[in-house]
């Protein structure tokens, strides 16, 4: 039980460690093809977050753990709300006045409910995994065709697009974005797989289901991007883009993740994630959407109160999961 333990930080730190590589690889390649380092910022850099756990959910689904892929993608936007924002707004207060996130904050509360109403018969099929795919290329496409046409018209000063854009690593050679795109893209599945593996046993060990150990373990691990992206973000005091990598990333983990499991392993899902899990991710979205209402039509802020409250919330749904699995 402990080397499985063991595995498991281990193959965690390896996952958050090979997507970062991977994206500095991927964004130097393409840097060095002439890619605009807005396109790199709005594609490559916001999709390497949920790189872990689109890793993962492949994994879990080809070993036929689709249970653990759909508690990763609903756990980790519940992770990335409650906990990694509220400790974000914990450690200083935010002040958004991105219109691009404002847009999109309606958009993760849509796709969501989207979800939602795909896994409500607790059965999740290959074709409503392949209509969450195309919506994500659809989303992808339609917020690059829609930032490129805005920037001929006038400069652009969104802040979170300026600030993703302020985001993409420095150029290297060729040569040397070859090799740790070569990296990310051996390392990932491999951490990948020792990760699904040890959780998995960890799970039967102790009477946990995969869903379960999908929702905490494998969330919180994999959204360690997340969090360090938007302590990093608020340092800098880049605040839209601290909440625009959350807001992006969730969008990310319904449509590229989630999808993955029906694509791959479409079946039976433990219902626990519909008459639970998928509930709470809805509700804890239209929180976030509460706390950043504001009347005002500039910014609005995200206190260390609402930080509290979400964190709360977090807290909350550990003690709900756990409680129910005893």
């Amino acid at each position: 039980m402990l080397l499985q333990v063991l595995i498991l930080i281990v193959s965690l730190a390896a996952l958050v460690w090979s997507a970062d590589k991977f994206v500095f690889g991927a964004s130097s390649v393409a840097r060095n093809f002439g890619v605009s380092p807005m396109i790199i910022g709005l594609t490559i850099v916001a999709m390497g977050s949920s790189a872990p756990e689109m890793m993962v959910a492949a994994t879990a689904s080809l070993n036929g753990n689709p249970d653990t892929a759909v508690g990763n993608a609903i756990g980790s936007n519940i992770t990335n709300i409650a906990l990694v924002l509220g400790l974000t707004a914990l450690l200083k207060p935010l002040q958004v006045s991105s219109s691009s996130i404002k847009r999109e904050l309606p958009l993760v509360l849509i796709v969501s409910l989207i979800a939602y109403f795909m896994l409500f018969n607790s059965h999740f099929s290959f074709l409503e995994g392949a209509i969450l795919m195309v919506g994500f290329f659809t989303y992808i496409a339609t917020l690059l065709v829609v930032t490129l046409r805005r920037a001929k018209t006038a400069p652009v000063d969104d802040p979170m697009i300026l600030e993703a854009e302020q985001e993409v690593p420095e150029a290297t050679t060729t040569g040397m974005a070859v090799f740790w795109l070569t990296v990310g893209l051996i390392v990932l599945p491999l951490s990948a797989s020792y990760l699904v593996d040890s959780a998995v046993f960890i799970a039967k060990a102790f009477g946990v289901s995969d869903l379960v150990i999908g929702l905490t373990v494998i969330a919180i691990g994999t959204s360690l991007p997340e969090l360090a992206a938007s302590v990093m973000s608020i340092i800098k005091k880049e605040d839209d883009l601290a909440l625009g990598n959350i807001i992006g990333s969730n969008i990310f983990n319904i449509l590229a993740v989630l999808s993955l499991a029906g694509l791959i392993a479409p079946g039976e899902i433990d219902g626990a994630a519909v008459s639970r899990d998928a509930p709470y991710m809805v509700g804890i979205t239209v929180f976030l959407l509460v706390l950043c209402f504001s009347r005002k039509k500039g910014a609005f802020r995200i206190t260390r109160l609402k930080g509290a409250a979400l964190l709360i919330a977090f807290i909350a749904y550990q003690f709900l999961l756990f409680g129910q699995a005893s």
